[in-house]
């Protein structure tokens, strides 16, 4: 569930609490949760790292060690907590970095979140940071940009506006706000899209984004960017998981495009 926004809060939370602190030692108790390198490998080489920095590229966090990059994506309800030394384990808390003061604890109910251990000169060329596209905010992303991206694409635009080597970040909570604000029907295929409705899925998708990272994100369901955070852009949203258009007051219609959930307004969308 945590997209760009729910991310960027969780960074921002985090910077505020971890830099400059140096991982003692490190307990993984779920070895699935490490993608690269080798568990034992990942162990020896992020003991006695400092976290000089923390920052994000699409929905990846990325801690600034002293000689890597610790990459970790949440997933669907993967979370970062604090806790005390020798504190009492819960079995949702699988990777346990052990600090001088405290331990910073990854909890993920589902299993599914994922960390890589990168070596700096490595980060752009080693995926998954060398598989993302742009950032909503890069000067590249324009209109000749996403018209060379989906020229061939004949899957809904719900479907691709969520590819994230086009574009990262968005994620089907987003999407759905995108496309309505940009009065685009989701079935509709990413390569029939003409120039004013390639400009309005730019402009909307900084829009939603920006306010959604202001209000600290979305909280649907159980999710949390951090212990005890939750967001608030959820009361402003205008079709996901709502009935009624804002705009026209007929009833939303809400169908699955790619096995996802997608509401929008038949008359508004057309």
């Amino acid at each position: 569930m945590p997209e760009l926004p729910e991310v960027e809060t969780v960074k921002n939370k985090l910077k505020g609490r971890l830099l400059n602190k140096r991982i003692l030692d490190i307990n993984i108790l779920y070895n699935n949760i490490i993608e690269y390198p080798s568990v034992i490998d990942f162990k020896k080489e992020i003991i006695n790292q400092k976290i000089n920095d923390i920052t994000r590229r699409g929905k990846w966090l990325i801690f600034e060690l002293d000689d890597y990059y610790l990459l970790s994506h949440l997933r669907m309800e993967g979370k970062y907590i604090f806790r005390e030394k020798n504190e009492s384990i819960d079995k949702h808390e699988h990777v346990i970095f052990i600090l001088e003061d405290e331990e910073l604890r990854y909890k993920d109910t589902r299993k599914f979140g994922k960390m890589h251990l990168i070596k700096k000169d490595e980060l752009l060329s080693r995926k998954p940071i060398s598989e993302l596209g742009l950032e909503p905010w890069d000067n590249n992303l324009n209109n000749k940009y996403l018209k060379e991206k989906y020229k061939n694409k004949k899957l809904p635009i719900k479907t691709v506006i969520l590819d994230q080597s086009i574009i990262v970040g968005i994620g089907n909570i987003y999407a759905d706000e995108v496309l309505f604000l940009s009065k685009i029907n989701p079935l509709k295929k990413a390569c029939e899209l003409n120039d004013l409705e390639l400009d309005s899925i730019i402009d909307n998708t900084k829009l939603v984004l920006e306010r959604a990272i202001k209000l600290g994100g979305t909280t649907i369901r159980s999710y949390e960017s951090s212990e005890g955070v939750h967001g608030n852009f959820q009361d402003e949203l205008l079709v996901h998981n709502k009935e009624i258009c804002p705009n026209c007051n007929i009833k939303l219609d809400k169908i699955r495009v790619g096995g996802r959930g997608t509401y929008y307004c038949p008359n508004c969308q057309k």
